[in-house]
């Protein structure tokens, strides 16, 4: 069974692009259907042809994709689905984009410098889609730039839960990795128990993507274990330099914890030789066994996507989901 009815006229299907059927395979199992069949494939010049195995009339249809590398190929693909949706007559379609793409290019940090992650948002309006549901933006005021209804969901629930189970009786101190994540490191306090919190002191030059210099710890983190929060890990550079300077400054332990595992060359490495106890990621994109490592814990984001999914599809209340959490 591939679709779920609330009514006789009110029916869901849940589709996946290519990037991660795995993710969408698990999120469906836990809504209890299967997922819409669909043909996808490339052209010899690179054109992506979409089509869906079923009809979608009437229905809502809930299209999920992650954007690894190749990011814009996936990007692409969703696009072509929503607006294979649309002409198929769905009666309200939904983008399921785990990881948002384009996310860090939110504001212009210099002159004739692009907001792509507002472009983004247009494409997906214009290729036809009403809602998005999305996990851990970049940053907040993303959910603006999509004219319709937005699902930012978050993911501390599910780290800091099981990092909670990790540390133990622990001294902990959680550091944001730079003062722009100073409100999501409060959360993380919270929901650890009232611990004191950190952050590190960084430079980064605006010319140069993916370099940043990890400089200097502020707050007490002596004889404590570091819980080092982030939304994405990329090439890892910035977070292992963190992890440096944390040990340098007395830290007993350090646990890095972020919601997308990017990992773009040479992340793996870098996080496994970093000097990190632990490394805690969620599954919004794909991670393959030549990115893993032995420090590397993997949970599972679907529970969450799938609560989603039902709560949007039922009418029902998505902020029951954030426990306690805001956005």
């Amino acid at each position: 069974m591939s679709e779920l009815r609330r009514t006789e006229d009110k029916k869901m299907v849940v589709a996946t692009g290519r990037a991660h059927p795995e993710l969408a395979e698990e999120v469906a199992k836990h809504l209890g259907i299967d997922l819409l069949p669909m043909s996808a494939y490339d052209f010899a010049n690179g054109e992506i042809y979409v089509r869906s195995g079923e009809s979608v009339r009437g229905k809502d249809v809930f299209l999920m994709q992650s954007h690894p590398a190749p990011l814009n190929n996936w990007l692409m693909e969703q696009l072509i689905m929503i607006d294979s949706m649309k002409r198929a007559s769905a009666r309200r379609i939904t983008v399921v984009a785990p990881c948002y793409p384009y996310a860090r290019q939110d504001k212009k940090g210099r002159g004739r410098e692009p907001i792509s992650a507002r472009l983004v948002a247009d494409l997906y309006k214009t290729a036809g889609a009403d809602r998005v549901i999305s996990v851990d933006l970049h940053t907040a005021q993303i959910q603006g730039f999509f004219d319709g209804p937005v699902d930012h969901l978050v993911a501390i629930p599910l780290l800091a839960d099981y990092i909670r189970g990790r540390v133990g009786s622990d001294s902990v101190t959680v550091v944001s990795p730079d003062t722009g994540r100073v409100r999501v490191a409060e959360q993380w306090a919270e929901r650890l128990g009232g611990v004191p919190l950190a952050f590190v002191h960084k430079t980064r030059d605006l010319t140069v993507p993916n370099q940043a210099l990890s400089k200097t710890v502020v707050g007490d983190i002596e004889g404590r274990t570091c819980v080092l929060i982030d939304d994405m890990i990329d090439t890892g550079g910035t977070i292992s330099g963190a992890v440096r300077v944390l040990k340098e400054a007395g830290a007993k332990d350090v646990i890095i914890a972020a919601t997308h595992a990017v990992f773009s060359e040479p992340a793996a490495q870098r996080l496994a030789e970093s000097g990190a106890r632990e490394v805690v990621v969620t599954n919004t994109l794909p991670i393959p066994s030549s990115k893993r490592f032995e420090q590397l814990t993997v949970l599972s984001i679907a529970p969450l996507l799938a609560r989603a999914i039902k709560e949007v599809f039922e009418d029902g209340s998505i902020t029951s989901l954030f426990d306690g959490v805001t956005h």
